[in-house]
């Protein structure tokens, strides 16, 4: 039998992103090794891998890279490495489920949510006066010349952020949680619906003295509290007896995707259709750059273009000591392709 492909998440420890997809690998009983990152740049890791990307978490499964949770998640419902994980969540979900399930991922991801629990929880924790930190932040975000982090964006806005915070646990606790249901999806078990909605809210009830005492307890809101606990403890037992992950250094995981080959080849493909290619004229084995839309777009990674579809963009990276074959999803990340360099005869 065929060996199965690397599998190593590049992450750091609080990274409430990287949660998202620690669960996901833990609740399905996943193996993975890890590539620890700094929580700041340089990340000369994925530098090796000719990846500028600069947000936490990336994804690899053999030579390809995948970045963004959304994507991650979505590759790892295709993903079924052993005869010993649990299946795909979609393979059991209902239409509603599934349907709830997508609505959550844009209601954490696609609204202020992360931005209000950032505002409510920093101001507690070592990083507001890391200054090495807010600086990086601040560049992340785009600011202007002097901005920083800690003063112009988060304590500002941290009253309007408690205010913002607690509707989201007054709608879970009176609406969504409010029948008693242990799971929001009605399930036997967590699944991926709890996954897309209690990764920011575990993040900032983990934090010691991130809480607004006066505002948010677990007296005023037992259901959410219940549930988030229940499921960090599902997370624990479904950890129980699976492999340990192997942290992995950069130079060795650039050797392991050296030597592997490519897996994914789903959106290799040029819609010629697509008004953005039209546009751009974008066509397969195109020099082009790659990056996100809204932070870190400072950021840009070099490539050829494999594939360009309504769901993912993809490129083979031309910058580093190894090519990897690098996957976004199309939702809030931009392609252009490299101006050709005039040659003076």
């Amino acid at each position: 039998m065929a060996s199965q492909p690397p599998t190593v998440l590049f992450h750091y420890p609080g990274s409430p992103f990287a949660a998202r997809v620690l669960y996901y690998l833990a609740l399905r009983g996943i193996p993975y090794d890890e590539c620890i990152q700094p929580n700041i740049l340089p990340r000369p890791d994925l530098a090796r891998l000719g990846i500028r990307y600069r947000r936490i978490p990336l994804l690899a499964i053999g030579r390809d890279v995948y970045l963004d949770t959304p994507l991650i998640l979505n590759r790892l419902e295709r993903f079924d490495p052993s005869s010993t994980t649990k299946p795909p969540f979609k393979s059991t979900a209902t239409p509603s489920q599934h349907t709830l399930t997508t609505l959550l991922a844009s209601y954490t991801l696609d609204t202020p949510l992360f931005k209000n629990v950032v505002c409510v929880l920093l101001p507690s924790t070592p990083l507001i006066h890391d200054e090495a930190f807010l600086k990086d932040r601040a560049e992340m975000l785009g600011g202007p010349p002097g901005f920083n982090f800690a003063e112009h964006f988060v304590l500002p806005a941290r009253n309007d952020a408690i205010v913002e915070v607690k509707k989201t646990l007054e709608f879970l606790e009176f609406t969504l949680l409010a029948d008693g249901r242990q799971w929001v999806a009605e399930t036997q078990d967590p699944s991926l619906a709890d996954i897309e909605l209690v990764w920011p809210l575990h993040w900032l009830f983990s934090i010691p003295g991130a809480v607004p005492k006066e505002h948010i307890t677990a007296e005023k809101f037992p259901k959410v509290y219940s549930w988030v606990e229940r499921f960090e403890k599902a997370v624990g037992e479904a950890r129980k007896g699976l492999r340990r992950p192997q942290t992995v250094s950069g130079e060795k995981v650039a050797a392991w995707l050296g030597k592997a080959g490519v897996e994914d080849q789903d959106e290799a493909r040029v819609e010629q259709n697509d008004p953005v290619v039209k546009a751009q004229g974008l066509y397969q084995g195109q020099e082009v750059l790659l990056w996100p839309a809204d932070t870190g777009a400072n950021h840009k990674t070099k490539g050829k273009l494999v594939g360009f579809t309504s769901r993912e963009i993809t490129l083979d990276t031309t910058e580093g000591e190894v090519s990897v074959r690098v996957h976004a999803p199309r939702h809030g990340f931009r392609v252009a392709a490299v101006p050709v360099k005039a040659h003076l005869s």
